[in-house]
């Protein structure tokens, strides 16, 4: 494929991971790398096309080609072509069985790759944890209802034959240059043997060409592969059906809490931490602020706690902040799942993925984390109120102290010593929600609401 067929161009339009929506996009193809298919049956690269439409974003799209139609991929076909008489059908290289054994291969062998039209600048190595078990491929399937990542859930068997841990690898669509901290923070903590996130696998690493770097090239991760727990809900879809049943889950929020103080402390001790420098401080106050001035832009009703915010956010910045370090930095309870005999595994690391990988790989305060969890307990019961129209506000309030009281015993920090600062981060969380639901569920936006009100009551008493 020496260019972009138009085919092609509008299924990744068409994708979730697709940042660009809303506009014509334009590709230039960076170059990309093959993969070996030990079968013969199917020509596979790894394409890194960059669209340059608005702000450049670079795309990362396995793809198979094959000379005929395979029976059972219909699902995963984009489309076909013709070139020298020869026609060309193009699978979505994930949902092709011999490019998804190929992607994990890479990992597990350790392998090496090279572009794929002999031009320096485009590689890419795996790298496979040394306590991995020696397995084999046997399937594998896409995890569907992902949006900006492809995850590929692989069935292992031992080398003898029986039946091994299934393995879950990540396929990060959306390139940026530096380390992926769903890669870093991850490997940090399964490497300290820390019991509440899945084991480490391996990853690929990649390097491609890039004006914008001193060196002509970037660098990154391309993919991840982990532990993988099958038939297991996550934290989610466990407390929306307790508070559905409105039954007791203070049991379960405080052993989340302690499994969250876990993950913090250990991220602590495994990786850089620093004393918050007053400029850290005034930033983080300065963004607050012009949190809520865009809050008021869209819900002009969020005004009225105009001076009762100044003055929560005046405490904030006198008060005793904690020392800044690795955080989750996207917490909720959809990224933690309930594993019978295990308890809370907590996931993705990520960040948000459109953000430069130099923002998501700084210091930050675990209050942040807090504050996340909490605001998801919430929404928690305000998921019962939209669907049900019944309220479970204490439900919500015992699951948030429980969650409090499970944090504090296990990290030896009393939150709740120097309230004012926690509640700065949470109603930043809850006006960035407030945005967020006025632009694009309006019947949701009264949980938000009623969280910016109680806190700002709490706050004035």
């Amino acid at each position: 494929m020496t260019a972009l067929p138009e085919f092609l161009s509008t299924w990744i339009t068409e994708q979730r991971w697709y940042a660009g929506k809303g506009r014509a996009p334009s590709w230039d193809r960076l170059g990309g790398f093959d993969l070996p298919d030990p079968d013969g049956q199917a020509h596979i690269t790894v394409h890194l096309f960059l669209d340059t439409a608005e702000r450049p974003l670079l795309y990362q799209v396995p793809l198979t080609e094959r000379s005929a139609p395979v029976a059972g991929l219909e699902h995963a076909l984009i489309g076909s072509y013709e070139e020298n008489g020869v026609t060309r059908f193009i699978y979505d290289g994930p949902r092709d069985e011999a490019c998804a054994k190929a992607i994990l291969r890479l990992i597990l062998d350790e392998g090496a790759v090279l572009p794929d039209d002999g031009a320096p600048g485009i590689a890419a190595r795996g790298h496979c944890v040394p306590t991995t078990p020696a397995v084999e491929i046997r399937g594998s399937r896409v995890l569907t209802g992902e949006q900006s990542n492809t995850s590929i859930i692989f069935d292992m068997v031992g080398l003898d034959g029986t039946p091994a841990d299934p393995i879950i690898c990540k396929v990060f669509r959306s390139l940026h240059h530096g380390e992926n901290p769903d890669v870093t923070l991850l490997s940090a903590l399964a490497g300290a043997g820390s019991t509440v996130v899945p084991r480490s696998v391996g990853h690929i690493n990649g390097q491609w060409h890039d004006t914008g770097e001193p060196t002509g090239f970037a660098h990154g991760h391309l993919a991840f592969a982990q532990e993988f727990f099958p038939g297991v809900e996550d934290a989610w879809r466990v407390a929306l059906g307790a508070a559905e049943a409105d039954e007791d889950f203070t049991e379960r929020a405080r052993s989340l809490g302690e499994a969250t103080a876990d993950v913090h402390m250990t991220l602590a001790a495994a990786l850089p931490r620093r004393a918050a420098a007053p400029n850290d401080i005034a930033a983080t106050i300065a963004s607050m602020r012009a949190r809520f001035d865009e809050a008021v832009a869209e819900v002009p009703g969020i005004e009225q706690h105009r001076a009762a915010l100044q003055s929560v956010y005046t405490r904030a910045a006198t008060s005793a902040w904690p020392a800044m370090q690795r955080i989750h930095g996207d917490f909720h309870l959809g990224q933690v799942l309930w594993v019978p005999g295990r308890g809370w595994i907590i996931l993705d690391f990520e960040g948000e993925p459109m953000r430069p990988m130099h923002e998501r790989a700084r210091e930050d305060f675990p209050l942040r984390d807090v504050a996340g969890m909490l605001r998801s307990f919430d929404y928690a019961a305000g998921s019962v109120a939209q669907s049900h129209g019944r309220s479970v506000t204490d439900w919500a309030l015992a699951a948030r102290r429980a969650f409090l009281d499970g944090y504090i015993s296990r990290s030896g920090r009393d939150l709740r010593a120097n309230r004012s600062l926690l509640d700065a981060f949470e109603i930043d969380k809850a006006l960035y929600e407030a945005v967020y639901e006025a632009r694009n569920r309006p019947a949701w936006l009264s949980i938000p609401l009623a969280a910016i009100d109680r806190l700002v009551e709490r706050a004035a008493a």
